[in-house]
């Protein structure tokens, strides 16, 4: 029996506060990921001209809020994950009054206006790494309550966990783990293991999430969208670069050069989705 969203998400934060004390090592911060953490931050910098003032959104332990503040952004630094949380102020210290950290999780950014006073036209871009908003039970919410405090023509740069992953696929039918191997078709919010906690996810398309970040509302439209990790192995499969680099090397060519064709751009361990606010 699916369990209440309240609880839901309570076991996802407990989740994430079992991993936030090593989170900075391999688990959280391995080669492949610092890779897909590099094509992001190019992605968001293209945007960013002057100091600007950015939400990260499910911030983890910082790592991408102090990248931003080191070029002379400042940066909301925000999860659902107390220890997380916890974490990124540590970071914040270390760059100070560029970083604020608070405790907020995507499902109650409604709080950003109430309790933190971000008035309209606060925020110049938002954006989320590594699948955080997979993790949200009512995407029309956060989106509506992220475009009350975004200026207009604002920017939002997701990196959203996919639907269809071959890698992941294959990896877990060679290990007969056939149920694992079908969890990302699930249309509902999922349990995923992690750490002998559990995270409740959702998978996503890039049309499913921006039909439903968008709704009937007219506060944002798509600019683009393209494919992280298709050819290349996701994270966890790091051992398969290291094997292999010269594949790998390629794999990565692979990557850049197919990321927006149709099709391919709608597949891969996660896709980078680009809106504007209207």
């Amino acid at each position: 029996m699916t369990p209440p969203i309240s609880d839901q998400l309570a076991e996802t934060a407990a989740a994430f506060d079992s991993v936030a004390p090593t989170y900075d090592g391999p688990q959280g911060n391995n080669p492949l990921i610092q890779r897909m953490r590099d094509i992001v931050w190019q992605r968001v910098e293209g945007f960013l001209k002057d100091p600007s003032t950015l939400i990260d959104i499910g911030c983890g332990t910082g790592i991408d809020a102090q990248h931003f503040a080191q070029l002379g952004h400042h940066v909301f630094a925000t999860d659902w994950s107390p220890e997380m949380v916890e974490r990124a102020g540590a970071r914040a210290n270390c760059e100070p009054g560029q970083i604020t950290a608070l405790r907020v999780g995507a499902q109650e950014f409604d709080r950003l206006g109430s309790e933190f006073n971000l008035g309209p036209d606060t925020i110049d871009l938002s954006y989320s790494n590594f699948g955080p908003l997979n993790c949200v039970p009512d995407l029309g919410h956060t989106a509506s309550s992220l475009a009350a405090i975004t200026r207009p023509g604002g920017y939002a740069v997701f990196t959203v966990i996919g639907r269809y992953c071959p890698w992941e696929v294959a990896h877990y039918v060679r290990k007969r783990r056939f149920t694992r191997a079908k969890v990302r078709f699930e249309r509902e919010s999922t349990p995923v293991g992690m750490n002998g906690h559990i995270i409740w996810t959702r998978y996503f398309t890039p049309r499913e999430f921006a039909r439903e970040w968008i709704g009937d509302a007219d506060q944002w439209q798509v600019e683009y969208y393209e494919s992280l990790s298709l050819f290349v192995p996701p994270p966890y499969l790091d051992k398969v670069a290291e094997k292999f680099p010269k594949m790998f090397g390629r794999l990565v060519s692979l990557d850049a050069v197919t990321a927006r064709w149709p099709l391919f751009r709608d597949m891969g361990d996660h896709f980078m989705l680009v809106m504007r606010r209207r």
